[in-house]
């Protein structure tokens, strides 16, 4: 973006929830449709432009895909705050790829995020810090020794071909150089058009690791593969967070936070909520001489349809 209006204008990105922590870990995790609301309307008035959802089951905690369980919380976060809605067609990883594909499906958002290649998935390293889990939760772990988080070339050829008619624009998650390639490999098809927004996943076991070294290598792979078409964002898994957010940011990059990502605020502190680590990611970017982007903002840098233009 280096020849845009927005050169040092930073998207924020907030995951709230996601599928890999579980409610043990942290009794702030948002799990129920309204601890779902409450912390993406609290992470949007904190700074964040794109707030990245998932759904629960309100009793369990479980990952929930079904439509059903999105339509609890979205028309009530749309209402309430002008952040592009980001829905996740990666879900869980135990799940297929239509299953994990309903939400978009159903309600056309303007952003949905898309896992660019197949990888190792492994949770299971967090077992030894969370002795406490319950029920399903420790099976959702210790499974992840097993586990081929799958997305073949097939199934994002389905996700895109899905999205293609509800003009979903897409956040593509790279775990690893390959799926820059993967990505490449989409485009060069005319499969997908710029800008491209690039997600680069970095310290969950089975793809890249989390050294200064490379978030460079991500960086300079992307560059030379997408070129001024790059919308380039990072999120660091776990302790990592902001240290890789500011490591990124300072290379004009975006960020994301969330509970999804890191539990924590600092070492050894849990996050309070979700607004909590978007408001320090925000003071973080202001102190580097960044701007922190507006919902409308990162709509016109993204290439997005519009709120007016979603199913909710």
């Amino acid at each position: 973006m280096s020849n845009t209006p927005y050169q040092d204008t930073v998207i924020i990105t907030c995951a709230v929830t996601g599928a890999i922590h579980t409610p043990s870990m942290s009794p702030h995790l948002p799990v129920s449709p309204d601890e779902i609301v409450e912390a993406a309307i609290g992470a949007a008035e904190a700074g964040a432009a794109v707030l990245h959802l998932h759904a629960r089951d309100a009793k369990t905690g479980r990952p929930d895909q079904t439509p059903e369980g999105f339509a609890q919380f979205l028309p009530r976060i749309k209402q309430a705050t002008n952040a592009v809605i980001n829905l996740t067609t990666g879900g869980s990883p135990y799940m297929d790829v239509k299953e994990r594909s309903l939400p978009a499906a159903a309600f056309a958002p303007e952003l949905a995020s898309l896992n660019m290649g197949s990888m190792n998935f492994g949770l299971y390293g967090m077992l030894n810090r969370y002795p406490d889990l319950k029920g399903w939760e420790r099976e959702h772990l210790e499974g992840s020794r097993d586990l081929v988080f799958r997305n073949s070339f097939k199934d994002i050829e389905f996700v895109l071909s899905l999205a293609k008619d509800l003009r979903i624009r897409f956040e593509f998650e790279c775990y690893d150089i390959s799926h820059l390639y993967n990505l490449h490999h989409f485009v060069k098809r005319g499969l997908v058009k710029p800008p491209f927004f690039v997600q680069s996943v970095f310290g969950l076991l089975g793809g890249i690791g989390n050294h200064p070294e490379d978030i460079a290598h991500m960086k300079r792979t992307a560059d030379r593969l997408f070129g001024e078409d790059l919308r380039w964002s990072v999120l660091g898994a776990g302790s990592a967070q902001f240290r890789i957010a500011a490591q990124a940011a300072s290379m004009g990059g975006n960020v994301r936070v969330g509970l999804e990502d890191s539990l924590w605020i600092e070492r050894g502190v849990l996050a309070k909520n979700n607004a909590q680590q978007v408001s320090k990611m925000r003071t973080m970017l202001e102190a580097l001489g960044k701007r922190v982007a507006s919902p409308s903002e990162a709509r016109e840098i993204l290439d997005l349809k519009g709120a007016d233009q979603v199913n909710f």
